[in-house]
């Protein structure tokens, strides 16, 4: 396969939104929008690496059968790429082109505002989408965002006509210009349940748009080695395919047998030599999950888009306490298939936008059939959101109370879309809730045991109790005004890590809320208490915080140069950059460059943490 070397360029030259086109083989190019800026404050953009949209052109010409085809965009991006996507597209093909086919692979407002556009440009544009994907366009063609009670609606343009769709039910091969086989492949998941993947079978060319992305902004056509982008794919994995891993595991097996050479995934560089590797770590990632002996179930319908990010949220947060989530959209579920995930689950999550004072129909339906089914002693959690009112979400509460169903947290109620403050605060509602669960299944074992717990009398485990540490209280502030976020815990895994650089390593549970703000190159600090003047701040950072809550609040503090809030009582302080991270069965093992310290006590001795055993902290 081909790239031009043209578009090779380094990162760094990219300042602004724009899309290059980088040539894969005749007749082929793949148009790539790059936004070096946090597109949205999902929580899969929360690393801040930017982003890609990667389209894919196949021109118009003869197919191999001596027909004329129309030239073919898979997976095209969202308005947001307009202005700079629209002339980029028009330079690529033929100045009189008025035919246009559009493979959409996954739908929401967003993608439909593009293809409004491109069925303004061009009149003879025809849509290619799996069968959900059609209702999804039909429904969202003419929508428009709810205004304000008593507010008259803005005057916009007038829509374009909704475009023929060809509807792909079950695999098709499309004989395209220049030899071009292109193979679409319906993938219906939870979270699209419109996916449609495309596969150029000549190149061996997977066009895989949600599927192995990575939000990364690069020029680059393909990554430079499988480590270099192996973080980006983990989270993004993380954020929205754990909850979908059995259907995402069924695509995988799908994907083997077909002749891959390239995986070009909608966001992020392509994978290359490596693509066998990223299939293994899907599955693999997938395990824990797979695994897990608690089960949630999240049931959600999104109009919008904005409901789905909360509970995007939501299931990143209990994920992280090693509790499976299962996701169900409630539009495109069988009720066969729901009943039996309501009788399998622990515990049930419903979120549900609200639309003209109403909560969807499929979501009507779904309550019903969780007040019908579900066992009243699994806890329950209420979540969506809203423009001008919340009827919905005041509906599933009151349904669900009078059910005798028990609440896990107050209904979450968001108007409109989430932003960075709120994502981590449903991200920590979630891993409360996902603790509350295991909590509960720990005290059955207890039980079942008789209150002897195996681990704790393992010789091993009681020897492992015996390596000792500093106490210290890691701190943390992201970000600037009323934007930033910050965190702090209580740290004894801490250790010094290398000379030169000056590094240390700190290991931190999977389950804290402070992991998410220690990814790679961001920026923390360290603060080593004293022996004898430990007491007041290790009963600030361990007591319960609600989600959301400022683990600073009525605390003095200094800053280190980079910001980082620094605790006037420590020992001493240190400033450090994460470098690494690597994954360590239930914790992260962060490696740290330290840029800055001091010793704020030169007569003092470090606190250290002795323990009976190695089975907890």
């Amino acid at each position: 396969m081909k790239t031009s070397s043209s578009h090779q360029a380094t990162d760094t030259a990219i300042s602004q939104r724009q899309t290059i086109s980088i040539p894969i083989e005749a007749g082929l190019v793949s148009l790539r929008g790059l936004s070096p800026q946090r597109l949205r404050f999902e929580s899969e953009y929360a690393l801040e690496r930017g982003s890609t949209a990667n389209s894919f052109l196949f021109a118009a010409g003869q197919n191999s059968e001596g027909d004329h085809h129309s030239a073919v965009l898979v997976h095209p991006p969202g308005a947001a790429y307009a202005e700079v996507f629209m002339p980029a597209l028009a330079n690529a093909l033929e100045s009189n082109t008025t035919a246009l086919q559009v493979v959409v692979g996954h739908i929401n407002p967003n993608r439909i505002a593009l293809l409004q556009k491109l069925a303004d440009v061009y009149p003879q544009l025809e849509l290619i989408s799996s069968n959900p994907g059609a209702k999804l366009i039909k429904e969202l063609w003419n929508q428009r965002k709810p205004t304000a009670p008593g507010e008259q609606d803005e005057v916009t343009p007038a829509i374009a006509p909704l475009p023929d769709i060809q509807i792909i039910r079950q695999e098709q091969v499309l004989q395209l210009s220049n030899n071009h086989q292109l193979r679409l492949i319906p993938a219906p998941t939870a979270r699209w349940p419109g996916g449609l993947l495309a596969f150029e079978e000549s190149l061996g060319l997977l066009m895989s748009d949600k599927l192995f992305a990575a939000h990364l902004c690069t020029s680059n056509w393909a990554e430079a080695n499988r480590n270099s982008t192996e973080e980006e794919r983990r989270h993004f994995y993380d954020c929205l395919m754990a909850s979908i891993s059995n259907q995402v595991n069924s695509l995988v097996d799908r994907l083997e047998e077909l002749d891959i050479r390239t995986i070009a995934p909608g966001h992020g560089p392509a994978i290359e030599a490596s693509w066998r590797s990223l299939l293994s770590d899907y599955r693999r990632w997938s395990e824990g999950h797979q695994d897990a002996a608690i089960n949630v179930l999240l049931l959600f319908a999104s109009a919008y888009g904005n409901t789905a990010a909360i509970a995007d949220a939501l299931a990143q947060g209990v994920s992280r306490t090693g509790v499976r989530v299962k996701s169900i959209n409630c539009e495109f579920t069988p009720a066969d298939e729901l009943l039996q995930a309501i009788q399998e689950a622990d515990a049930y999550l419903i979120g549900s936008p609200t639309l003209g004072g109403h909560a969807p129909t499929p979501i009507i339906s779904t309550l019903g059939t969780l007040l019908a089914e579900g066992d009243r002693s699994k806890p329950v959690g209420v979540f969506g959101s809203y423009g001008w009112s919340g009827e919905a979400l005041d509906l599933l509460e009151s349904k669900l109370r009078d059910g005798g169903f028990q609440f896990g947290f107050d209904p979450i109620k968001v108007k409109f879309s989430p932003d960075a403050a709120m994502i981590k605060t449903l991200e920590e509602t979630g891993t409360h809730f996902g603790r509350s669960l295991l909590k509960g299944q720990s005290r059955q074992q207890r039980r079942t045991a008789g209150g002897m717990s195996a681990s704790r009398s393992d010789p091993a485990v009681l020897a492992l109790g015996r390596v000792v540490g500093a106490l210290c209280v890691l701190t943390v502030r992201k970000g600037e005004g009323d934007k930033s976020l910050s965190g702090a815990m209580v740290a004894s895994w801490v250790s010094q890590a290398s000379f030169s650089p000056p590094g240390l390593t700190v290991s931190i549970a999977k389950d804290r809320a402070v992991e998410t703000l220690l990814q790679r190159d961001d920026c923390f600090a360290i603060n080593v208490l004293a022996e004898g003047r430990q007491n007041q701040l290790m009963k600030q950072f361990l007591q319960p915080f609600p989600p959301g809550a400022d683990r600073f609040a009525g605390l003095e503090l200094d800053s280190s140069p980079a910001g980082q809030p620094i605790l006037p009582e420590a020992l001493a302080w240190l400033e450090a950059t994460v470098r690494l991270r690597m994954e360590c069965g239930d914790h992260w093992l962060i490696y740290a460059e330290l840029s800055h310290g001091g010793v704020l006590d030169a007569e003092g001795t470090t606190a250290v943490h002795h323990r009976r055993t190695g089975a907890n902290y």
